[in-house]
């Protein structure tokens, strides 16, 4: 029980973790400007604006080149871990989307008047931008920067 103290203790995985929902929170907000309606479900959705992957793990890296410093093996393995979930965030993911898309428009195309087709329609806002996943970055860093500064490291 003492070692799960510990995790609870761990700074560095609090702010990352809270850059991840200070994320979700945003998407929230940019779909009420963009849809002028609250959808609780982007909350909990993968995709849209802000990359709430790319915070999370920007913060990480951030936190750990803050706390072990910049030049740390600690460092270097964040920073690689980071730039593999933002790299697929904006391509493998963006791409499985955009063939959702495709696969979701033939299906509604071929089955338009008898629609037997018993699977569910797949989720087609699997990926982020370019843009995205780099606004979840400047996130990221903003939020382990700033709580560096009031936590002193």
């Amino acid at each position: 029980m003492q070692d799960f103290g510990e995790i609870l203790n761990n700074r560095v995985l609090l702010v990352a973790l809270s850059a991840c929902l200070i994320a979700q929170a945003l998407k929230l907000v940019v779909e009420l400007v963009k849809n002028q309606k609250v959808n609780l479900r982007s909350l909990v959705t993968t995709g849209g604006m802000p990359s709430a992957h790319s915070a999370l793990v920007t913060s990480l890296a951030t936190g750990v080149g803050q706390t072990k410093g910049w030049g740390s093996p600690e460092f270097a393995l964040a920073t690689v871990f980071a730039i593999i979930v933002m790299y697929d965030a904006a391509g493998v993911r963006q791409a499985a989307g955009k063939q959702a898309r495709i696969l979701n428009q033939i299906i509604d195309e071929l089955f338009h008047e008898k629609y037997e087709f018993a699977e569910e329609r797949l989720k087609e806002l699997l990926g982020h931008t370019p843009f995205q996943v780099i606004v979840g970055l400047m996130l990221g860093i903003v939020v382990s920067v700033g709580a560096g500064q009031i936590y002193g490291y």
